[in-house]
């Protein structure tokens, strides 16, 4: 069978439900020949990043047209797509997939609309404080562009940055190898969402150019979106220079389910994930032994249909299955130590479970509300933290895209009633100068 079922829950915690940290991710033997060639033998990923990130900090943009020959295969004559290229990539994609990015970013956009954060001061006797609430003026969306691109993760960065009121937002995507250009379907996403600008550009080179600049490409406040191991360790590493909106890790489904679910729907759900990469993560906790059982049987019928049954079998295979729990309450526990990326409900009462929750990107309730919706249309951002830290992280939203500047008006009422409690905390720290500062107003 494709996916094991677990009914010790030690072994469950040591298998699917065990966190991996970033830098024990391994490598296939490919990509370790490939870094051999390119870095020298034994160059950890991480160690690599930092040679790219080096030396585009050091050369700028000929850096970045030597590491995409080397790594993309492809020799650039500009760094910027032209509004020509943007134009023909409509040609290359369907009017049903234009009209269907355009309904998907219409329902993002109304989506983050309802984020409504102001400035705002409040006055008294004492003076004024308040926040300013502030657009970043220039964001980076990093647009994957391999074997899968994905458009819907573009919108999903680009859309809350621009309902944000950040004024330059701008893409970068790798090029393909065949045609040197960035794929159609990132272009058409990109001009629909209102960037601003599109680099053909990829990997952790990319990731450099929007947090150092060069010539050609301005550093950027931030950097979201997700990417390969290499994009993720190069997001690490630049943080600093520039915010980013977190460290994807591979993409992670959590399903609790009771008797009531249905089965052929729980393993379409944890197919959908897994078909994503290799790394993905898809779990089921139920308290069904029969449905564990005809999950499994019926993951392993539908995955003979899958165009990428490969790598979906492999995710199956390394960081998935499903656990047999004594009650949902144990299912709930395990799901909040977990903090899945997404939590999916497949219970008969879905919004009776809600308080259980405490950590997940977003939750999912009910057959009819499954997590491929979320990851397109449905309007909250898919970009959802991964790797656990979903008890702290939030997904991508508006507030990501905005910064406060604090409000400090006082006047003398308010130095009379806090001058002395500020100059005895300073005093108390030995810091005298601050105590001064404090004491020469109030003998004035």
């Amino acid at each position: 069978m494709p996916i094991r079922i677990f009914d010790s829950l030690a072994e469950a915690q040591q298998g699917p439900l065990r966190r991996m940290p970033l830098d024990t991710v391994a490598v296939s033997a490919g990509v370790q020949r490939a870094l051999d060639g390119l870095f020298g033998p034994g160059t950890t990923p991480a160690a690599a990043v930092d040679q790219i990130l080096a030396s585009v900090r050091a050369e700028g943009d000929a850096a970045l047209e030597r590491w995409s020959a080397q790594i993309d295969g492809v020799k650039l004559a500009s760094l910027v797509v032209e509004r020509a290229a943007i134009d023909a990539a409509y040609a290359q994609v369907s009017s049903e997939l234009v009209a269907a990015l355009r309904v998907a970013a219409g329902e993002i956009e109304r989506f983050h609309r309802k984020q409504t954060r102001q400035s705002w001061v409040d006055w008294s006797d004492e003076g004024a404080l308040g926040q300013l609430v502030l657009p970043l003026q220039r964001v980076g969306v990093y647009a994957p562009g391999g074997t899968a691109p994905l458009p819907s993760s573009l919108l999903m960065g680009a859309i809350p940055a621009r309902v944000a009121g950040v004024p330059e937002i701008v893409v970068a995507s790798p090029p393909q190898r065949d045609t040197g250009e960035v794929h159609p379907l990132v272009l058409v996403a990109a001009d629909i969402a209102g960037v601003d600008t599109i680099y053909r550009l990829g990997g952790a080179q990319a990731i450099g150019a929007l947090a150092y600049g060069t010539a050609t490409v301005a550093p950027v406040d931030k950097i979201v979106g997700p990417g390969n191991l290499f994009v993720v360790l190069a997001k690490r590493a630049v943080y600093g220079s520039v915010d980013i909106e977190a460290l994807p890790g591979p993409t992670e489904t959590l399903v609790i389910a009771d008797a009531h679910a249905d089965p052929a729907l729980c393993a379409a759900d944890l197919l959908a994930q897994a078909e994503h990469d290799v790394l993905a993560s898809a779990i089921l906790l139920t308290d069904s032994p029969e449905l564990a059982a005809a999950v499994q049987a019926e993951v392993a019928h539908q995955l003979e249909a899958l165009e990428r049954a490969e790598i979906a079998s492999a995710a199956l295979s390394n960081r998935s299955g499903i656990v047999i729990v004594p009650d949902l309450a144990t299912a709930f526990d395990l799901s909040n130590a977990y903090g899945p990326e997404h939590l999916c409900l497949l219970l008969q009462e879905p919004w009776a479970h809600i308080g259980k929750v405490r950590n997940a990107g977003g939750i999912f309730l009910g057959e009819r509300s499954f997590e491929v919706l979320g990851d397109y249309v449905a309007g909250p951002s898919h970009i959802m933290p991964t790797g656990g830290t979903a008890r702290y992280a939030s997904p991508v939203n508006v507030d990501d895209f905005r910064k406060v500047i604090s409000l400090i008006g006082l006047n003398e009422q308010a130095l009379q009633r806090l001058g002395p409690v500020a100059q005895r905390l300073a005093e108390a720290e030995g810091l005298t100068a601050h105590a001064a500062a404090v004491r020469k107003r109030l003998e004035r």
